[in-house]
C-alpha cells in the first residue's frame, strides 16, 4: 500500500475519475487538511466536489446536518456523529462519496472515555454503503491530524479497489 499521502491522494484522484465519482470532505481535528492534501493535485476539480470544516458543534449542525441532540447524547467526538457528518455533507453536495473527521487531536481536551489521539471517522456513498471507523493515534498535534489524513486515504483507496471501507 501507498504510504506517501500525496501520492496516495494522487492514487485516489485517478481512481475518482475513472470511476466518475465526485469526494466530499467533512472535517472537524484535521481542520481542512485533507481537503488541501486532494486539492493540491492538478485537476482536483473533475473529482473533489468540496470540503467543509466543521469544527464547531454549531458547523456540524448547520453545514452537515447533524442534529444536535445526537451531539448532546455522544459527544461530537464519536462514530455515530461522524457517519452523520459524513451522510450530511452528502445531502448537502453533489458528491458520491464523503469522508469525515472528528477527534481530540491535542495536547488537551482529551478524557478518560476520549483520550487524546482519539479520531471517529465517517464514510458514506450515494449507493448506500456506511461505515464509520475509531483510531487511537499517538504524537503531537500535528502528527495526531497527518495520521487521521493518511488514515481517511488508506480506507477511501480501499473501499475504490474492493467496494467496501
Amino acid at each position: 500500500m501507498i504510504k506517501n499521502p500525496s501520492e496516495l491522494a494522487q492514487y485516489i484522484g485517478t481512481l475518482l475519475s475513472q470511476k466518475k465519482l465526485k469526494l466530499v470532505t467533512v472535517e472537524s481535528c484535521t481542520g481542512g487538511s485533507l481537503s488541501k492534501l486532494v486539492t493540491d493535485i492538478p485537476g482536483a476539480s473533475e473529482w473533489f466536489d468540496c470540503g467543509l470544516v466543521t469544527y464547531s458543534n454549531e458547523s456540524k449542525t448547520k453545514l452537515a446536518g447533524v442534529s444536535e441532540e445526537l451531539i448532546r447524547q455522544q459527544g461530537a467526538v464519536s462514530q455515530k456523529v461522524a457517519l452523520a457528518m459524513a451522510k450530511g455533507a452528502l445531502d448537502a453536495t453533489q458528491g458520491d462519496i464523503a469522508i469525515s473527521t472528528t477527534g481530540i487531536a491535542g495536547p488537551g481536551g482529551g478524557s478518560l472515555d476520549k483520550p487524546v489521539g482519539t479520531v471517529c471517522f465517517g464514510f458514506a456513498t450515494r449507493t448506500g454503503i456506511f461505515s464509520t471507523d475509531k483510531q487511537q493515534f499517538s504524537g503531537n498535534r500535528s502528527e495526531v491530524r497527518d495520521q487521521s489524513v493518511l488514515h481517511c486515504l488508506q480506507c477511501l483507496c480501499h473501499y475504490l479497489e474492493t467496494g467496501h471501507f
